[in-house]
């Protein structure tokens, strides 16, 4: 499993014209679920955004996770981020869970993080989606749950 993390603002998502989900400042979730991808690894990216410390303490430091900031998360899956780009010019999207399974993990996320205490807006699994974001710092970050990077 592998996600984009970005700290934002705000960021929202829209369908079709019509906003799905908004949120102010928090964290921006592109997630992407790999075909052999298990609850191990919902587990791990769900701890991993939970206590990711991005967020300024009182002396401008990343020291403190959305919790302690006070944010918000944005889940919206993307299985282009387990594109690979390595060979040729088109991104093979091989690695990439099938739907169906990509969104019962998805949505384990989604739980997993709600569990640990945050307040979780969602995309439109499967949907096309225009998502409007405004980065804070910049700051993103990978995650990988095999930890390849």
């Amino acid at each position: 499993m592998r996600a984009v993390v970005q700290r934002v603002g705000q960021a929202s998502v829209t369908v079709n014209g019509r906003e799905c989900a908004r949120i102010g400042p928090g964290l921006l979730l592109y997630l992407g679920v790999d075909r052999d991808d298990g609850e191990a690894d919902v587990s791990y990216i769900a701890d991993k955004v939970r206590h990711l410390r991005v967020f300024p303490d009182e002396a401008d430091h990343m020291n403190l996770d959305v919790v302690q900031a006070g944010g918000t998360v944005l889940v919206v899956s993307a299985f282009t981020v387990q594109a690979d780009g390595r060979r040729g010019r088109r991104p093979s999207f091989d690695a990439a869970a099938p739907p169906d399974r990509a969104i019962i993990l998805y949505e384990l996320v989604c739980e997993a993080l709600r569990r640990a205490g945050l307040s979780v807006e969602r995309g439109s699994f499967g949907d096309y989606m225009d998502v409007v974001s405004v980065n804070a710092g910049p700051v993103c970050m990978l995650l990988e749950s095999r930890r390849a990077f």
